[in-house]
């Protein structure tokens, strides 16, 4: 809804011990990056579910939404290049995402 772009969810259940997947998604600039984090927070929220962690907002270009079993990265097209967080974790299975 607020135009989250690339979208992957990585299983990484079986390499760390802290969270099962990763769900890591870009907005086009720090505006979006913030909107798009908040979308998520609000929604969740509404079906019961707070983040135990929130790093990073907008301005930064890296959002990070700790929700223990399932972490949220919403990154700057620039930031999610320089920590190409795929290649960190290509040894992880990419599950199909649906909008």
């Amino acid at each position: 809804e607020k135009k989250a772009e690339n979208i992957i969810i990585l299983d990484v259940e079986k390499r760390l011990i802290i969270t099962d997947y990763f769900i890591i998604c870009s907005g086009l600039n720090v505006i979006q990056v913030q909107s798009i984090s908040e979308f998520i927070q609000e929604s969740l929220e509404k079906e019961g579910y707070r983040p135990v962690r929130v790093e990073g907002d907008g301005q930064s270009g890296w959002v990070l939404l700790d929700y223990l079993d399932v972490v949220v990265h919403v990154f700057s097209a620039e930031q999610r290049d320089y920590y190409q967080l795929e290649r960190l974790w290509k040894d992880s299975s990419i599950i199909e995402w649906q909008r």
